[in-house]
């Protein structure tokens, strides 16, 4: 009997018990969900406004449109945000208080590829999803025919350039040549031939090597292209509508190099009037010697002419006559 009674019990609190809930129930899915009761997070680190929380909104009204609880189908909203491109992930739940959450995540573009006349970006995974007209992101702009498979260690390569201070500072872009690799500097017309996506790290470090040992003592605009593709050397190129006397440096050069022919000079011109002076010295004491030898010489043979001529007397020239 006891038992019967426990029994009865049991089944009474479990029939007040639904009723309560479904009452509930009833009630939590009649609840409108407001305006205020829709909380919309964008939850990357890296901002960006591919997805506006308007955009978000307008989707929750267009996929119900009564806006009460009860005919929200969570499942396919959270399906309809994850189509969107610029999304990553969604996670979409309702609170106890009839609160919509909206956790998002967008993509990061980590480049910008331009492919046979096409822009679209590519986020660290690998993905491809469409620029937006309304927002651009900075980010590498990449050239060329690069296919699918190459988007995450051409992502991992963009990333290790966007975080040296260096690399950041000298590449601004990416161009792919038929099978060849080639950063784009911001100094200079020349390119960065890297070759294929294998040992980023010590291809990079080679440059920056070059760039401190010796690039910074020369033009920029001097070479064409610096080739790091191959192992433990550099090849450069050289511009062959490279003008010198367009260097700045080599101006500089050039100056420098005209200063010692400067200088012997001035001691070629210094040298010569000494060389003049000690000929002075040495010939113009002899000039006045050798005029006073020949007037005293003339001298003494007029003297001895007229003392050699005979005197005549006054009958000796009548008689002559």
């Amino acid at each position: 009997m006891k038992n019967k009674y426990r029994i009865l019990k049991i089944v009474v609190t479990v029939i007040i018990l639904g009723l309560l809930l479904s009452f509930s129930l009833k009630r939590f899915s009649g609840q409108k969900i407001t305006d205020n009761k829709i909380s919309v997070k964008m939850n990357e680190k890296t901002p960006v406004y591919f997805v506006d929380e308007k955009d978000i909104r307008e989707i929750v009204k267009k996929e119900n449109p009564s806006g009460k609880v009860g005919d929200l189908n969570i499942p396919v909203l959270e399906k309809k945000i994850n189509s969107l491109p610029a999304v990553d992930s969604a996670n979409v739940y309702l609170n106890l208080n009839g609160k919509l959450n909206l956790d998002i995540k967008q993509r990061v573009p980590i480049f910008r590829l331009n492919k046979d006349g096409k822009d679209f970006y590519v986020d660290e995974k690998g993905v491809e999803f469409p620029i937006s007209r309304t927002y651009s992101h900075p980010c590498m702009l990449v050239t060329g025919n690069v296919q699918p498979d190459e988007y995450e260690k051409l992502a991992e390569l963009v990333g290790k350039i966007d975080k040296d201070d260096f690399s950041k500072k000298f590449f601004i872009g990416i161009s792919k040549s038929k099978d060849s690799y080639n950063l784009l500097t911001s100094e200079g017309n020349y390119r960065v031939e890297i070759g294929d996506l294998e040992n980023i790290d010590f291809k990079v470090k080679g440059f920056k090597t070059f760039v401190e040992k010796y690039l910074v003592y020369q033009d920029p605009q001097k070479y064409s292209m610096v080739s790091v593709k191959y192992q433990n050397q550099i090849v450069t190129t050289l511009n062959p509508h490279f003008k010198e006397n367009d260097s700045i440096l080599k101006a500089g050069k050039l100056e420098m190099a005209k200063a010692p022919a400067l200088t012997a000079a001035a001691k070629k011109t210094d040298a010569k009037p000494k060389i003049a002076e000690v000929k002075k010295t040495n010939s113009t004491p002899a000039k006045p010697k050798e005029s006073t030898n020949l007037k005293h010489r003339q001298r003494k043979q007029r003297k001895q002419r007229k003392k050699q001529r005979p005197r005549h007397s006054p009958s000796q020239s009548r008689n002559q006559r």
